[in-house]
């Protein structure tokens, strides 16, 4: 695997998916298989993953049972929740506490750990100590916002490596100079991003958005460029992506990167909506829609919102596989509604081509009048 390539995964299996998808990519750690192997889920409060703020167990799981069928035995999970939450009661209220017993991979809490100070150009950063000794670390976020840095995914899921008095200062400098810093320290080998069900607008979930993917690569930031432009962003409106690009850590040129879709997703929506999910599909007609195409869609008229745009969109929005060779003159949404007048492709296609069209169309009727 290439560290160009991204591959994506659709479906709601989340242990048969990192298994299947973990094949597709030939993975290997290709270490000693004595050699000390981190999971680094995020568990940044004690919520389950349908609350759209946590890693799935069942990723995790799949993981565990592939690498320990690769022979290695020496595996760990390492985290630290949030200031004002227990990764102890996150570890048992995710369903970590399950798989730690089940396939004898210790827990490590690193809110209890000892730290070291290291020095990263002009700025010094305490980390874990267990987080250092890792040999070959898998880092496994959420693909969720954020109400800061509007998004969160590989680069900031390192943040959970740090102790608790650190992650204060992290907000008190600016989180995404020391971020990006962080990730100079704490190198991810290998991601596998939590593209199933991820809260839209906040780390600690509530809104959850069902997307129905997994997305691995080695490239933390050059996977973080393509999250931000999934969930409707430029990548400069995220800085700690292109100052990680500018140190070293990885590339953020998208236009490199490799995108190889091993299926497509055919899961039609099923989840009970969240009250800001229910307010954002007002404006969406659909029928038969997938959840991967319809997360997306609700991604990008989340950014259109705090545009304050959406006020400004005249055309319903239509989606899913019942527009299949219908004609309308509403905005189609993907490939099912390519007989549409105005259609955005994609299958699905990007929440920033969303955003995109939608914005260039207001901006053109509006000179019309």
């Amino acid at each position: 695997m290439d560290k160009n390539d991204i591959y994506i995964i659709y479906g709601n299996n989340p242990n048969l998916m990192v298994k299947k998808i973990l094949s597709k990519t030939n993975f290997n750690p290709n270490i000693d298989k004595n050699a000390l192997i981190g999971i680094k889920p995020n568990l940044v409060v004690s919520k389950p993953s349908t609350s759209g703020a946590t890693t799935s167990p069942e990723i995790v799981e799949g993981l565990i049972e592939y690498l320990q069928s690769l022979g290695y035995k020496n595996l760990i999970i390492v985290e630290g929740s949030w200031v004002g939450d227990s990764t102890k009661k996150a570890f048992k209220v995710c369903g970590y506490e399950e798989i730690s017993t089940k396939y004898k991979v210790p827990l490590i809490d690193l809110q209890k750990d000892d730290f070291k100070s290291i020095k990263v150009k002009d700025l010094q950063i305490k980390v874990c100590k267990k987080a250092l000794e890792v040999d070959y670390m898998i880092n496994i976020p959420v693909l969720k916002g954020h109400c800061q840095t509007k998004m969160t995914c590989s680069l900031k899921n390192m943040k959970g490596c740090i102790p608790d008095s650190e992650k204060r200062r992290f907000h008190t400098i600016g989180l995404h100079k020391p971020i990006a810093y962080l990730n100079s320290i704490i190198k991810s080998d290998f991601i596998i991003v939590d593209g199933l069900m991820g809260d839209l607008s906040f780390e600690e979930g509530g809104n959850p958005v069902r997307m129905n993917r997994l997305i691995v690569g080695k490239d933390p930031v050059l996977l973080d460029a393509y999250i931000a432009e999934l969930m409707g962003y430029d990548v400069e409106e995220v800085p700690y992506i292109k100052i990680a690009d500018d140190i070293g850590v990885g590339s953020a040129n998208i236009n490199k990167a490799n995108i190889i879709e091993l299926n497509k997703d055919n899961t039609v929506i099923s989840l009970t909506p969240s009250r800001r999910v229910e307010e954002l599909s007002k404006y969406i007609m659909e029928n038969k829609a997938c959840s991967a195409c319809y997360g997306t869609l609700i991604h990008a008229l989340d950014r259109l919102d705090e545009k304050g745009l959406l006020p400004y969109l005249e055309d319903k929005i239509y989606i899913g596989q019942g527009f299949k060779n219908k004609q309308n003159r509403g905005i189609g949404i993907g490939i099912c509604t390519k007989d549409f007048k105005n259609t955005i492709k994609g299958c699905p296609p990007k929440a920033k081509d969303i955003v995109d069209y939608i914005i260039n169309k207001i901006e053109s009727a509006r000179n019309d009048k």
